[in-house]
């Protein structure tokens, strides 16, 4: 019987192949720990999803059982990060997580902090455990093999000193793409929600510049379920993107059509 865990199919190229060439992928958020939005929302075409620990009430046995379903259809599942936490760290990858997105890095020593948490002695400083990653221990090395390759680093951009220390932040071994927030980068110059706010094209400017010069991957949060966004984005020279998150989509499918029924009473005069 074999027991180790299950490796993502080698004919089709890894998250973590895709940010080395900059290929666009795109994937989606999770906020509502529910498992069956999660095979749902994986059967929807993304290629990745990310359980969002930071900004729900999602708890970590409920992150396990999303991580589990988005890995067994076949998916990566990443976890943005409540903080840089090399305990949560340690937890979240043991769980089964094929990487993390870590908020509000700003700075070189966070980010080497955040890659030095998820890589095992002498590269780093994760504790050893057999948990459901390692396949409850007979599959502990090849996932320690495939750990080294594979694993997804991401450093969260949404404050304005990360873009102040980007070329530093990009710079470290292990980061393997970064991403903008856009709420909390509009925040942090005194105009949330206002992306069209001159000091915040300015920084998504100095953002996109950086990459190009240092050839790093360039990621983007859109917030609205809308295709269109990501096609911007990806003429831009984005290639992670995440498009929208579960309750917004709920949310907008609810309003959309609700909306329609009730324009049309209207206009027919309720009959």
């Amino acid at each position: 019987m074999n027991l180790t865990r299950k490796a993502l199919p080698l004919s089709v190229p890894s998250l973590a192949d895709k940010l080395r060439t900059q290929t666009p992928t795109v994937g989606s958020w999770m906020s509502l720990g529910v498992p069956a939005v999660a095979e749902i929302m994986a059967d929807a075409g993304f290629e990745w999803l990310v359980v969002d620990l930071e900004h729900s009430a999602i708890t970590l046995r409920e992150a396990e059982e999303l991580i589990r379903v988005v890995d067994l259809k076949g998916l990566p599942a990443l976890v943005r990060l409540s903080s840089n936490d090399p305990v949560l760290i340690k937890r979240v990858l043991d769980a089964g997580a094929r990487g993390i997105i870590v908020p509000q890095v700003n700075s070189v020593e966070e980010a080497e902090a955040a890659v030095s948490a998820t890589r095992y002695p002498p590269s780093g400083k994760r504790g050893v455990g057999l948990a459901r990653a390692q396949g409850y221990g007979p599959g502990f090395e090849a996932y320690v093999a495939q750990n080294e390759t594979q694993l997804v680093v991401i450093a969260q951009i949404e404050n304005f000193m990360g873009v102040e220390h980007l070329e530093g932040i990009v710079g470290v071994e292990g980061i393997d793409a970064t991403i903008i927030g856009p709420y909390d980068l509009s925040a942090s110059v005194g105009c949330p929600g206002r992306f069209d706010d001159p000091k915040v094209v300015a920084l998504l400017d100095t953002y996109e510049e950086t990459c190009r010069r240092v050839d790093a991957p360039m990621g983007y949060h859109v917030i609205e379920p809308r295709a269109e966004l990501i096609l911007e984005r990806i003429e831009l020279g984005y290639s992670f993107l995440a498009l929208s998150t579960d309750f917004l989509f709920l949310g907008d499918a609810c309003r959309r059509e609700v909306g329609a029924i009730a324009r049309n009473i209207g206009n027919s005069g309720g009959r």
